[in-house]
């Protein structure tokens, strides 16, 4: 199996122009995995773990936004600067896997994955995050809600590269949380990150669903029943998650059951839109 060593973003792209079936590598905590248990078979692999363009991350303080390369490991943004800016991105890195693979992974395979358990996905959906693709044609940028199209599927090209994310650095109220079958090196059997952005709160689940949902009807009720979203009442959260919950379409599956699923979302809205209040 050849393996396609890029040093450039650039150079990275000419080898998967010329190379469209190339399995793009960085991390590989994902692709490993399938490779080790016969579920893949790369015809090629183009290795991006030498550029270092894709480690880099900076924030705009002008436009309050923060871009992140999807080089950078999940341990980057567990503390620091990155988790200042992003708390939420920050709970949800904490919670992959292992230091071993938190060193390795990244959010760009999160991305590239696009797995509804995908820890990072449901910041990424709540923050309305923009994605950076680079190809030998140029560059373009697609929200969140247009990058995942269903369960390990995405948007992106197969002569593009996944660069960068951008977010925004809110300075509100945000967290991310998720229940799994045990307390460590867990895939989700249900998430949930909420955010307030500009006033408004918003609620994007994980393992629920083919994709990442928004739970649309929640966060209308929420902004309707109180002008206040750093002081929820008890009653106000119960009702948020019991609607969230309605939204859900998880299923059955070796992890969980639909019913549990339905459950453990209804709990999680709950508690993150109190998490941090005054009440």
């Amino acid at each position: 199996m050849p393996v396609l060593i890029a040093h450039t973003i650039s150079e990275a792209t000419e080898i998967l122009a010329e190379h469209p079936d190339a399995t793009i590598l960085n991390g590989g905590t994902d692709l490993m995995v399938e490779v080790n248990f016969n579920h893949r078979r790369p015809s090629s692999v183009l290795l991006l773990r030498n550029v270092p363009e894709l480690r880099e991350w900076s924030i705009n303080s002008s436009q309050q936004t923060i871009t992140i390369g999807a080089g950078v490991p999940y341990a980057v943004m567990e503390s620091g600067a990155i988790a200042a800016a992003v708390p939420a991105l920050a709970q949800a890195a904490r919670t992959v896997g292992s230091p071993q693979i938190r060193a390795a992974g990244t959010m760009g395979g999160n991305l590239g994955t696009c797995s509804p358990a995908g820890d990072t996905l449901p910041v990424l959906s709540a923050l309305e995050a923009t994605i950076h693709l680079s190809s030998r044609d140029g560059e373009r940028t697609v929200p969140f809600d247009e990058f995942m199209v269903g369960p390990k599927r995405n948007s992106r090209l197969a002569h593009e590269i996944i660069t960068a994310v951008t977010l925004p650095v809110t300075g509100n109220r945000q967290g991310y949380s998720k229940v799994g079958v045990r307390n460590a090196m867990v895939i989700s059997v249900a998430s949930a990150c909420f955010a307030i952005v500009n006033n408004t709160p918003r609620l994007a689940m994980g393992s629920v669903g083919p994709t990442i949902l928004r739970a649309a009807k929640a966060e209308k009720f929420l902004a309707e029943a109180t002008k206040d979203l750093d002081n929820i009442s008890d009653e106000i959260a119960r009702e948020f998650g019991q609607i969230a919950s309605t939204e859900a379409r998880p299923i059955d599956d070796h992890r969980s059951t639909a019913q549990y699923r339905a459950h453990a979302i209804k709990v999680l809205a709950s508690r993150l839109a109190l998490r941090g209040t005054a009440s």
